[in-house]
Formats: C-alpha cells, sequence, structure tokens
C-alpha cells in the first residue's frame, strides 16, 4: 500500500469533490460554509455535507461515537464505527452530488480516520486506511484543506466536549501532526493554511486553490 493518504485512489469525473480537515475548533465549518457561498454566487450548484452523521444511519453513529455518556470504546470499535458511517456517506449523499456534477464540500473524511483513530488511537494507520478505502470505495477529495492549528487553542473554543473532544491532550497532539504528515506525503492534493489567519484571509487562499480546479473540471 502507498503511504497513508497520498497518491491512488478513484478521483471523480463528474462534480468536484473538497474536503476540509483539522483538529477541534480550527473553523472546518465556516470555511466550508464561505466557500459554498462563494461558489453558489458563480452559479455553481453545491452540496455542504460532514461526517460523522449526515445520513439517517450517520446520525445514529454519531451519536454512538461522540456521546460522552458512551464511555470507553476498543480503539477498533470506534474505527469500524466512523468507517460505516463513511460508507452510508459516500454511497447516499456524495456519490449522487458529484454524478449529477455538484460541488461536494464535506467537513471531515478519509484523513480523520486517519488521523484520529490511526495517530491519536495509536492503531496501525495503514490498517485504519485499508478498512476505509474500502468503505468510501476508495474516491478520493480533488483538493483536502488542512486548517492547522494548536489543539490547546482550538479545545478552549468549547465549552463542553463531546466524547472525542474530551479526550487527552496528548491525543490531539497526535491527530494534528497526523494530519500534517497526511498533507505531506501528497502536497498535490493537499492545502495547509494556519488557522490562526483572519478567517477572510483563510477563505481567499482556499479560493485560489480551488479556482484553477473549476477550470480543470
Amino acid at each position: 500500500m502507498s503511504a497513508p493518504g497520498s497518491g491512488g485512489g478513484v478521483f471523480a469525473e463528474q462534480g468536484l469533490f473538497v474536503c476540509f480537515e483539522g483538529g477541534e475548533g480550527a473553523g472546518k465549518s465556516t470555511q466550508s460554509r464561505l466557500l459554498a457561498e462563494w461558489l453558489e454566487q458563480q452559479g455553481l450548484t453545491v452540496l455542504l455535507t460532514f461526517e460523522p452523521g449526515d445520513t439517517g444511519v450517520g446520525k445514529e453513529l454519531r451519536r454512538i461515537v461522540l456521546d460522552p455518556a458512551t464511555g470507553e470504546l476498543s480503539a477498533r470499535t470506534e474505527a469500524l464505527i466512523y468507517a460505516a458511517d463513511k460508507a452510508e456517506h459516500v454511497d447516499h449523499v456524495v456519490l449522487p452530488a458529484l454524478a449529477r456534477g455538484e460541488v461536494v464540500i464535506t467537513d471531515r473524511y478519509v484523513d480523520s480516520a486517519l488521523a484520529y483513530q490511526g495517530a491519536g488511537r495509536t492503531l496501525e494507520v495503514s490498517e485504519v486506511e485499508q478498512v476505509n478505502r474500502w468503505a468510501t470505495g476508495d474516491l478520493r477529495p480533488h483538493v483536502t484543506v488542512v486548517l492547522d492549528l494548536e489543539p490547546q487553542a482550538g479545545l478552549g473554543r468549547f465549552t463542553e466536549r463531546d466524547r472525542i473532544e474530551g479526550q487527552s491532550l496528548e491525543f490531539h497532539q497526535r491527530v494534528r501532526q497526523g494530519f500534517l504528515r497526511l498533507a505531506g506525503a501528497d502536497p498535490d492534493h493537499y492545502l495547509v493554511l494556519d488557522a490562526r489567519q483572519p478567517v477572510d484571509a483563510i477563505a481567499a487562499a482556499i479560493r485560489a486553490r480551488v479556482a484553477p480546479l473549476l477550470e480543470q473540471r
């Protein structure tokens, strides 16, 4: 298998698939929304989605994996729950929209599994990748935007934390490094941005990266 997250895979022939990744509180939802608004102003049809939980089954899986009341799970159980959510998400949300020629923007995708369950839970990253590539049919985003932020800064934005947000600082530091390793292994398909920058500056950098992809599509 190639280095986790790098090279190979299936890229949709129709539509455009953009993914936002990063640690907690990095601003993924905000930047996803701003990009969607800009694309719609260009006359494009955009599907703004997220993982986990943007399907009927996914909502139940999200509740299980994020509710603090769930308590401790086997790291492999957790990884498989997230992979199941991805399978539903790709089959019922992402692929149909791409087939219609839409721009799909997702807040989290396979890299989150590699960073959180692989690096964070210290599972073998190549094994986590194999499960998730199978679950998603190896569908790859045309570009992945990683919003990089020190875990202390991101976690400080929450007054209440879900089951994953409530993990140790060391866990979140491993997650951050996991994202950076993935991006470093495949720079052609990643854009890494300092999430401490002003929101407008980040949005402008993202638009600059996405615009050429629109012309190619």
